[in-house]
């Protein structure tokens, strides 16, 4: 499967620090498709991962989806419906906890601009995030490896590292 083959709206799932806003950033800019941050719309910008009121964030992501074309990055299990039901292609990327866990503590302590980051806002190492990568997770990801197995549409699905990379290279994407 290519990646012109999942068409104009891609919905890409994993787990936290999985490497999702990366790949969005690289497929919008190399098709043209606008990306959308689910983290973004869910929490305040300028905050420390301050969540909206549901229904403020559905209603961001309820217009996000009615738009023609887009690449958008993150799970919100509440909202996957209706976004499955207009996604034209799905990508799963599939990492082990630890490059997760890795990943959160590079991007708290020694990233500034991080793709997909909050506006204003700044990472920094919370226990509850640790929990959630480490712990919480184990679950999303069997929830996504089953959804991904069930769903009718165009999909990729992807592990770290070599299979990462040579989709990377395989459809012209830069980091």
């Amino acid at each position: 499967m290519t990646l012109d083959a999942l068409g104009p709206r891609l919905c890409i799932l994993g787990p936290s620090n999985s490497g999702k806003s990366t790949l969005t950033v690289a497929i919008a800019r190399a098709r043209g498709l606008p990306p959308v941050h689910l983290d973004r719309l869910y929490h305040r910008p300028g905050t420390d991962w301050e969540p909206r009121p549901f229904a403020e964030f559905q209603a961001l992501h309820d217009a996000a989806i009615r738009e023609p074309r887009w690449v958008m990055d993150g799970t919100y299990a509440r909202c996957l419906p209706q976004r499955l039901a207009r996604a034209t292609g799905v990508i799963l990327l599939d990492v082990p906890t630890a490059t997760g866990l890795i990943r959160y503590l590079s991007r708290s302590w020694f990233v500034r601009d991080r793709l997909g980051a909050l506006d204003g806002g700044r990472d920094s190492v919370k226990w509850a995030m640790i929990r959630h990568i480490a712990v919480t997770e184990r679950g999303n990801r069997a929830r996504d490896a089953a959804l991904f197995d069930h769903v009718a549409l165009p999909k990729i699905r992807l592990a770290a590292g070599a299979a990462l990379a040579g989709f990377y290279r395989a459809e012209g994407l830069s980091r």
